[in-house]
């Protein structure tokens, strides 16, 4: 068997779950819309390792478009210091899982449902699992199944369902109504930047790899880190990108790369520490939708595109862990699925 080939396929084909996941949630919208989001005191996403940092990135969405006080929390605190969560009953909990069998997240809702903190949402890509039989509400996205131990299609379908729910939740049709544009674009984004994933994984000069990202982009940054970490054994760490500025810039020296995830509203500051990392010696890769290093061009609103900074970066950890001779199929120490003994 060739190294990386489950990867490879993995990352290339992931739009086509993207389209899975806004099936799926076209399949659950009158269950979401009989939801009464705006009854709860807050929302909680949780999950695990890349379900955390997806929980990250979609309490971030999700509040910015209900309004609605949302936090994230690692399934693992979650279950360890549940009052550091909620007090009362008057909670949601959405809970995400790859699988539907991690440990920590089944035992953190168990534990969540018998303190009756109130109603529990699941996403995951398989259905009928431990996990999804806890919730009041299962969506499952299960074109976004993988071999590969290290989530890069699984995580980019949950994350499109994760948007769309928030789409829903806060009545903007017309914004779930574009995301079907979705997947085209990603496709486009793929080919047009393969061959700049490939060179710049590839270039083995650099040992340490800085992801910077405000707001729900933050999230997403925290991911293409872990990616970058599991796959290829490298130095990573994710910053919020003004705070990176208050210590960590350190770090920076010419064997460091520095990749900012610009958003809309806050470039002019983002663009600003990227320009004092390349004075420090720094490489700096920037992402957005225009007049970028990796640039969009999808037309589509911000809310709705941030799925779209992951491909190339998924792509440059696959290339990089190939070039240094690792298997990214199964990186080093890990499972697909975490269970406490």
């Amino acid at each position: 068997m060739t190294f990386g080939q489950h990867t490879k396929k993995e990352i290339l084909t992931q739009t086509e779950a993207w389209v899975g996941a806004i099936d799926e949630i076209v399949l659950k919208k009158q269950k979401i819309l009989n939801i009464n989001f705006s009854a709860y005191d807050q929302v909680i996403f949780t999950g695990c390792g890349s379900t955390y940092y997806l929980s990250l990135a979609a309490a971030a969405l999700f509040q910015k478009q209900t309004g609605i006080i949302c936090k994230a929390i690692p399934g693992g605190e979650l279950l360890i210091n549940p009052k550091l969560a909620y007090s009362n009953s008057n909670n949601l909990l959405v809970a995400i899982s790859r699988s539907g069998t991690t440990t920590e997240t089944i035992e953190a809702v168990q534990q969540f449902k018998s303190n009756k903190g109130g109603k529990v949402i699941t996403i995951s890509n398989y259905d009928n699992q431990p996990l999804t039989e806890l919730s009041d509400l299962d969506i499952c996205i299960a074109a976004g199944q993988e071999t590969s131990v290290a989530q890069t299609r699984s995580f980019s379908s949950m994350f499109v369902a994760s948007t769309a729910l928030a789409m829903i939740a806060s009545y903007k049709m017309d914004l779930f109504d574009l995301m079907r544009k979705l997947p085209e674009i990603g496709e486009k984004l793929i080919e047009d930047y393969h061959k700049y994933a490939r060179e710049s994984g590839e270039n083995l000069n650099f040992d340490r790899f800085f992801y910077l990202g405000n707001g729900c982009r933050y999230g997403i940054a925290c991911e293409a880190n872990l990616k970058m970490k599991e796959m290829t054994q490298t130095h990573t760490e994710p910053y919020h990108f003004l705070e990176f500025r208050h210590g960590p810039k350190s770090m920076i020296n010419e064997q460091s790369v520095v990749i900012g995830l610009l958003s809309t509203k806050a470039r002019a500051y983002e663009e600003k520490v990227l320009e004092e990392m390349r004075e420090l010696g720094g490489r700096t890769i920037s992402i957005a939708e225009n007049d970028a290093d990796i640039s969009f061009n999808s037309g589509l609103p911000e809310e709705i595109r941030t799925v779209l900074y992951l491909p190339v970066l998924q792509l440059m950890a696959f290339y990089r862990s190939m070039k240094k001779g690792l298997n990214p199929d199964k990186p080093k120490n890990l499972s697909s699925v975490v269970t406490l003994k």
